[in-house]
């Protein structure tokens, strides 16, 4: 099977002081229980959380990402998310909630 994510390095990392003064997303911030994000929403469709550990990364990337560019094919979000890792292996489900949380967003 190919890798859907290679590892690459992060090319860019963000100094926390850098925020100063602008708003700043979180998780949490970015939908309710009630009313969830297309993503959190798509990652509980998908059932990709395993341990938990990555799901902010990908998520607030992807959400990122998609703000910036909504009809992205899969080679510019494979690209968008190079770099993030998934200790538990479950990159293919995360591709399949991200693409189906961007239907839900067009």
């Amino acid at each position: 099977m190919a890798e859907w994510f290679p590892p690459v390095p992060r090319k860019r990392r963000t100094q926390s002081s850098s925020a100063a003064g602008k708003a700043v997303t979180t998780i949490k911030g970015l939908g309710t229980p009630q009313k969830p994000h297309p993503l959190q929403a798509a990652y509980v469709a998908e059932q990709v959380p395993q341990c938990g550990y990555c799901v902010n990364g990908w998520i607030m990337t992807a959400a990122a990402y998609l703000k910036k560019n909504p009809k992205a094919s899969d080679g510019e979000l494979r690209d968008a998310l190079s770099g993030l890792k998934c200790r538990c292996g479950t990159h293919v489900s995360i591709l399949r909630a991200i693409k189906r949380a961007q239907q839900q967003m067009a």
